[in-house]
């Protein structure tokens, strides 16, 4: 399934809301400006999601899981390569460290700015297409993609075929990060995002 340009138009201006105000948070949060670029956005079948990501991140990923419901439910995932979870934790903290591999402390730092950017892009989507989303407590885990992906789909009640990958870049106290996030969903939830999509496409054009 491919997203068509409109549908793709939508969702990234939706997603550049959502940054926008998870910039905010994260910024007062930290003392820091923050910056995210404009997300590249496409829905890929999650067969193909695992190992393309694998190459670009690794075999082993920092990932914060956030399950959400409601009309369109699924699971969002922040996904860092570890090098670039410690830069951005140290980036973020108060404390100066030197330390090479995720500590608790570094773990938690993550686990808040995966808390922020998931809910407040899953919260625009509500929000603006009119629906109610719930969200489940965000989980911190070192993973393999693929591995990780599979976890999901199988504990979830329906078949997840699609991911929405987006992609993105954070830009903190002079140091860049990339990450990605994943949005899994259903086919049925996928469709029912396309359509909450085009009815807000109709309201914008009123």
């Amino acid at each position: 399934m491919e997203l068509s340009p409109a549908h793709k138009d939508a969702i990234t201006e939706l997603i550049n809301i959502g940054y926008g105000r998870a910039a905010g948070a994260l910024s007062e949060l930290t003392g820091y400006r923050i910056t995210l670029e404009v997300p590249q956005v496409g829905v890929h079948e999650i067969e193909t999601i695992g190992p393309t990501l694998e190459k670009i991140l690794g075999p082993s990923v920092a990932s914060v899981n956030q399950a959400f419901s409601g009309p369109v439910k699924g699971n969002a995932l922040l996904l860092l390569d570890e090098p670039s979870a410690l830069i951005l934790s140290q980036l973020l903290s108060e404390e100066r460290s030197s330390a090479t591999h995720l500590d608790s402390n570094a773990r938690e730092i993550i686990t808040e700015i995966g808390n922020i950017l998931l809910n407040a892009c899953l919260g625009v989507f509500g929000n603006l297409l009119q629906i109610h989303v719930s969200f489940s407590v965000p989980r911190f885990l070192i993973e393999n993609v693929t591995r990780l992906l599979e976890y999901i789909s199988h504990q979830s009640g329906e078949k997840l075929r699609y991911g929405l990958l987006i992609h993105t870049r954070f830009s903190v106290k002079q140091g860049d990060v990339t990450g990605y996030m994943v949005i899994v969903l259903g086919i049925a939830s996928l469709e029912r995002l396309m359509h909450e999509l085009d009815g807000w496409e109709a309201r914008q054009l009123r």
